[in-house]
């Protein structure tokens, strides 16, 4: 814990941004071996992408708001997925290999924990799948949303 008393955001739980980075690089190698989400991504996932999502998942989870200093926040974020017409599928498919890519990681596995992470996994790739769709009109502007423990707050022996 960060302070004595202070619930951790999961940002600190999951161990800060070296988790973060481990996560994304294990997800888009994932990704780039993936014969149904791969085709989201021609010629694989640059370094600049997993670079841009590390700071995304880490702002989103409590870490320092460097995607919104740096690229511009959520607008930056919904136009990435304009007419992408992402399938349920793919975002079924995204939602399984970012849970894998949790283990890979080392992420903590405790249920408070994951359940806060899937639950943004859930709502996040929800929302994508809608707003990639063609004619699709999401909101421009809105906050990057802040994850939180949910109902489970984290449990601490």
């Amino acid at each position: 814990m960060s302070d004595q008393g202070k619930t951790p955001t999961l940002y600190e739980w999951a161990g800060g941004r070296e988790a973060f980075e481990r996560l994304i690089d294990a997800f888009y190698d994932r990704v780039e071996g993936d014969e149904l989400i791969s085709p989201l991504f021609p010629g694989g996932v640059s370094r600049e992408h997993r670079h841009n999502v590390i700071l995304w998942w880490s702002e989103v989870f409590g870490g320092p708001p460097e995607y919104t200093d740096q690229l511009g926040g959520y607008h930056r974020m919904v136009s990435k997925h304009h007419d992408l017409a992402i399938t349920a599928e793919q975002r079924l498919r995204f939602a399984t290999l970012m849970s894998l890519a949790a283990d890979d990681a080392g992420l903590p596995h405790d249920p408070e924990f994951r359940s806060a992470f899937m639950a943004y996994v859930e709502w996040g790739t929800r929302l994508a799948l809608a707003n990639s769709q063609p004619g699709a009109d999401p909101a421009q502007e809105a906050p990057v949303p802040h994850w939180g423990w949910g109902e489970a707050p984290p449990y601490q022996p």
